[in-house]
C-alpha cells in the first residue's frame, strides 16, 4: 500500500509538470499528442531547470547579454564556414546510415543531414581530421557541450516539435544561408531567418518549426549550450546530467566511430515504431487503441 502511494505521488508529480510543460508559451500540441509525448518523460526535471534559470521565459534570449563568450565564433565565422563548404563538397554533412542518432533520426526523411564535431562527449576522430580549426574555436567555449554542422536543403521542412531537454540553449550560427526570410525558424510563434555570420540563440524547449522554401541549401553551426542557472548548486546537477546522462545519446558520423548508450538500444525499439506505422496506415483506428492502451499499461507498470 505504502509502495502504490509512492507511486501515486510520482505519477502526480509527472502529471502536473507535464502540464506546466504544455501550457509554458503561446503554442501548445493538442492535447491529446501531449498526452503521449516523450517530453513528458523529462517534464519534472526541466521544471525545476525553468525554476532557477536565469534566462527568462522567452524563446529567443540575446547572445551578447547572456553568452558574450559566444562572439569568438562570430569573429571567425568564415573560418568555420570553409570548413563547413568542404565538408558538403566531400559529403560527408550527411544523414545517419543506420538508425542509430536517437535525437535526429525523424529529420533525416525531410533531407535534413549533419556532421558532429561532438555530442555531450569528446570530440569525435573524424571531426579533429575535417575541421580542426572550428574544433579548436569550440574547445574555447566550455559550455558549449555539442556542436555539428546541420544542412537544410531547398523545399525541406522540419515539422513542429518541442526537444525533451531543457538543461541546454540551442545556439545556430549562420554560415552558408539564403539570407532569406523563405528560409526561417518559427520558435513559440515567433520566426527568425537566418543570415551569413549572424549568431541567434533559442529555447528548444518551446515548439517550434524550421524550413527552407528558398532554392539554395542553408548550413548552421549548430551547437547545445548550457542554461545558465541562478544557484551554483543547482547548476552543479545540470552539469552532471549532462556530462553523464545526455551523453548517452551520443551519436556518429563514420562507421568505425562509437554511439552511446541510447542510441545503441533505439536501434532495436526502431522496428517495433516501424511496424506501429504500418499498422497505423492499414487501420487507423487500431493503431490509436493499442497505442493508449500500451501508455496506459506503461503509467500502470510503473506508478501503480
Amino acid at each position: 500500500m505504502r509502495i502504490m502511494s509512492i507511486g501515486l505521488v510520482i505519477l502526480a508529480i509527472f502529471i502536473c509538470s507535464g502540464m506546466i510543460i504544455h501550457y509554458r508559451g503561446q503554442v501548445r500540441y493538442p492535447f491529446a499528442r501531449q498526452l503521449t509525448s516523450h517530453t513528458n518523460l523529462t517534464a519534472p526535471y526541466n521544471v525545476f531547470i525553468y525554476l532557477f534559470s536565469k534566462i527568462p521565459n522567452i524563446p529567443y534570449p540575446k547572445v551578447e547579454e547572456y553568452y558574450p563568450e559566444l562572439k569568438i565564433l562570430e569573429d571567425n565565422w568564415e573560418t568555420i564556414r570553409d570548413e563547413a563548404i568542404a565538408l558538403a563538397k566531400a559529403q560527408l554533412i550527411k544523414p545517419s546510415d543506420n538508425y542509430d542518432d536517437l535525437a535526429f533520426n525523424s529529420f533525416f526523411r525531410t533531407g535534413w543531414s549533419r556532421f558532429y564535431l561532438n555530442w555531450y562527449d569528446d570530440f569525435l576522430p573524424s571531426a579533429l581530421e575535417h575541421c580542426p580549426k572550428t574544433v579548436e574555436l569550440v574547445k574555447q567555449i566550455p559550455y558549449m557541450k555539442a556542436a555539428m554542422f546541420a544542412s537544410l536543403p531547398p523545399g525541406a521542412t522540419l515539422t513542429e516539435h518541442r526537444d525533451p531537454f531543457a538543461g541546454s540553449m540551442r545556439y545556430h550560427l549562420g554560415l552558408i544561408t539564403p539570407n532569406s526570410e523563405k528560409c526561417n525558424i518559427n520558435v513559440d510563434g515567433q520566426k527568425y531567418w537566418w543570415k551569413d555570420g549572424e549568431a541567434v540563440i533559442f529555447d528548444e524547449t518551446f515548439i517550434h518549426v524550421a524550413t527552407n522554401q528558398s532554392e539554395d541549401q542553408r548550413i548552421v553551426l549548430f551547437a547545445d549550450i548550457s542554461r545558465p542557472l541562478r544557484y551554483a548548486w543547482a547548476d552543479k546537477i545540470n552539469q552532471w546530467v549532462s556530462n553523464y546522462l545526455v551523453k548517452f545519446s551520443a551519436a556518429k558520423n563514420e562507421a568505425s566511430e562509437s554511439v552511446g548508450f541510447l542510441n545503441r538500444v533505439f536501434g532495436v525499439l526502431y522496428y517495433g515504431r516501424l511496424a506501429g506505422k504500418k499498422l497505423k496506415l492499414i487501420n487507423r483506428k487500431l493503431y490509436y487503441v493499442v497505442k493508449y492502451l500500451l501508455f496506459a499499461f506503461l503509467i500502470w507498470a510503473i506508478f501503480l
